[in-house]
């Protein structure tokens, strides 16, 4: 299974989404919680996904490009994926990685 990964977002391939899911009217994975800085796609169609607090994405052109102004740009191939923000344990508990 391959994944891709920018700073503290992954995706990952996944089979399909959920029926519930509710399609989002913009393409933000996820933002910056230091810099404020956005993880979105900036070219290509896709349609990002929202069940239960799960992120989905669904690329349907051939490719798409994921970009953030601190890391370079991922090109990701057509097809679903799961998105994932990575987390740390710490004393206090599980927290998302600050990017």
């Amino acid at each position: 299974m391959k994944a891709f990964r920018q700073g503290d977002v992954i995706l990952v391939r996944t089979e399909s989404i959920p029926k519930e899911a509710k399609a989002l009217t913009h393409r933000i994975l996820a933002k910056g919680e230091v810099t404020g800085h956005q993880h979105q796609i900036t070219e290509g169609d896709a349609t990002l996904y929202e069940h239960e607090g799960t992120l989905f994405l669904r690329v349907v052109s051939n490719t798409a490009v994921l970009t953030h102004e601190e890391h370079g740009p991922i090109t990701l191939p057509k097809g679903t994926f799961r998105v994932t923000i990575q987390r740390e344990y710490t004393p206090e508990g599980w927290n998302r990685v600050a990017d």
